[in-house]
């Protein structure tokens, strides 16, 4: 998945899910209403299948009190849909009994389209969008768009159309075997 350290589930001590004896199951039950909080632009994607969840972490409060921070990082700076995701978190908590939560967002590093998680890549494409083609570790894709396969027929036979899509983060191609047109969710 290659999300910093301490973001994902079973990531070791750092307060989040997969940690053992009882705060692990807590972090896990976090964990597990995240899942369910869809993404605003494409509902068919979780904040966890998105990448954008960096942690779930019990910190003392003033008193001394455990209280459930959540950190999350935008998929681009100002990115419109980042008040609207903090909100369905915290309302998310909130209906779970986790109310009081404190959303925080976690600037660095900033997201990369490389968190996204393999059963988010698998919904994207199950819902019309073509997942990310190459890492952003690889600088190769800043000179030219990638192949990207139609996420209809699976040809690699596309054209982007324009450099974005229907959000910022996608960019429009065309299938030129069946051509229907499709977005493709941007390597970040």
């Amino acid at each position: 998945m290659g999300a910093a350290e301490g973001s994902l589930p079973g990531a070791g001590d750092s307060g989040v899910a997969g940690d053992h004896g009882a705060t692990g199951s807590r972090e896990r039950r976090v964990w597990d209403v995240l899942e369910s909080v869809p993404d605003p632009e494409i509902p068919v994607l979780s904040v966890v299948d998105l990448g954008i969840v960096r942690h779930v972490r019990w910190l003392a409060d003033l008193e001394g009190q455990p209280k459930l921070h959540v950190g999350i990082t935008p998929t681009y700076s100002g990115c419109p849909a980042t008040e609207v995701i903090r909100h369905s978190i915290s309302t998310a908590l909130d209906q779970e009994g986790y109310v009081g939560a404190t959303v925080e967002e976690v600037l660095s590093p900033p997201w990369t389209s490389d968190w996204l998680t393999e059963a988010g890549r698998r919904k994207l494409a199950g819902f019309g969008i073509a997942p990310p083609e190459q890492s952003v570790a690889n600088p190769r894709h800043l000179f030219r768009p990638p192949v990207v396969a139609c996420p209809r027929c699976a040809s690699r036979a596309t054209e982007r159309v324009s450099e974005f899509g229907s959000t910022p983060c996608k960019a429009h191609y065309r299938c030129t075997s069946c051509l229907e047109p499709f977005d493709y969710f941007k390597c970040l």
